[in-house]
């Protein structure tokens, strides 16, 4: 992409429309109402992040070691929500849009009343592609903690197919994912429906 992509402006304002929000206040805003604690793991952009985590009541967690890839932030995120004593967590990704709130309640619906004992989380699918963000329970997040380094989230997920609880939703944007200006230039800039 060429720059972080967390300070990504959402929506995309026109040139001289002013400041808006970025992807990482966007997300934090739209999961604040949802869950007990914002949890942010940086690495080594800390300095330019932490004045929007502040700013929206997040939490700060840093990657002691951002080298060794995004794995390694999500098991120092998952080593945070444990240590806070929570068993669940949702998990997302920065370089994605907002998803719609009501998808958020429907994973969160499905994963506390749906769920059978047997499942370890919830993954949001549109149109047989998985997304984010995923729910995901203790045992996930533990089976994400006993991965080696060289692991990846997908790989700890695939070994655990039985275990996880795929679930259609309407909200495109679970699978949209952002790695170059043209994809951020694609968005559709109208909230999610």
């Amino acid at each position: 992409m060429g720059r972080d992509k967390a300070l990504l402006p959402w929506p995309p304002l026109p040139a001289g429309m002013g400041a808006g929000g970025t992807f990482l206040s966007a997300a934090i805003a739209l999961f604040d109402p949802f869950v007990d604690v914002v949890l942010v793991v940086v690495g080594k952009n800390e300095r330019e992040l932490a004045p929007i985590v502040y700013a929206a009541g997040a939490s700060l967690v840093v990657n002691p070691d951002p080298a060794r890839g995004q794995f390694s932030s999500l098991q120092a995120g998952l080593q945070e929500v444990l240590n806070r004593g929570r068993d669940a967590a949702m998990i997302t990704l920065v370089d994605r849009p907002p998803v719609n709130p009501a998808t958020i309640q429907f994973l969160d619906k499905a994963f506390e009343l749906g769920l059978p004992e047997s499942k370890w989380a919830v993954v949001p699918e549109w149109q047989g592609k998985h997304g984010h963000p995923i729910l995901a329970g203790r045992e996930l997040i533990e089976a994400f903690l006993r991965a080696p380094a060289s692991s990846n989230a997908r790989d700890v997920e695939r070994a655990h197919l039985e275990k996880i609880s795929y679930v259609p939703v309407d909200d495109p944007r679970v699978v949209a994912n952002v790695d170059t200006p043209e994809q951020y230039a694609a968005l559709p800039t109208a909230p999610a429906s």
